[in-house]
């Protein structure tokens, strides 16, 4: 009886909060949802002498987490090979 009330309990909260999140996420495609666009568009031909907004975004002002997203990358596809790798045993 407790556990079945502990998950009525924790499934009603995480209802809850995915309901809160998506009342809470801006529609998709509105002009106004991030300010920092207009940052971006402004001033990114100054900052970084890219023409290329995406590039000056994806390279320049967010370099940490491309660079981290590289790494996870890089792990996962380093641990794939290594599980799938056939073992040379010689008989």
């Amino acid at each position: 009886m407790v556990k079945k009330t502990v998950f009525v309990v924790a499934a009603i909260l995480l209802g809850a909060f995915v309901i809160g999140a998506v009342d809470g996420a801006h529609p998709f495609g509105d002009p106004g949802a991030a300010p920092m666009d207009d940052y971006f568009l402004a001033n990114a031909l100054n900052d970084i002498s890219a023409e290329n907004i995406v590039t000056a975004i994806v390279f320049d002002y967010r370099g940490f987490d491309t660079i981290g997203e590289a790494a996870v990358l890089f792990t996962a596809l380093t641990a794939v090979a290594t599980l799938l790798r056939e073992g040379r045993r010689k008989p």
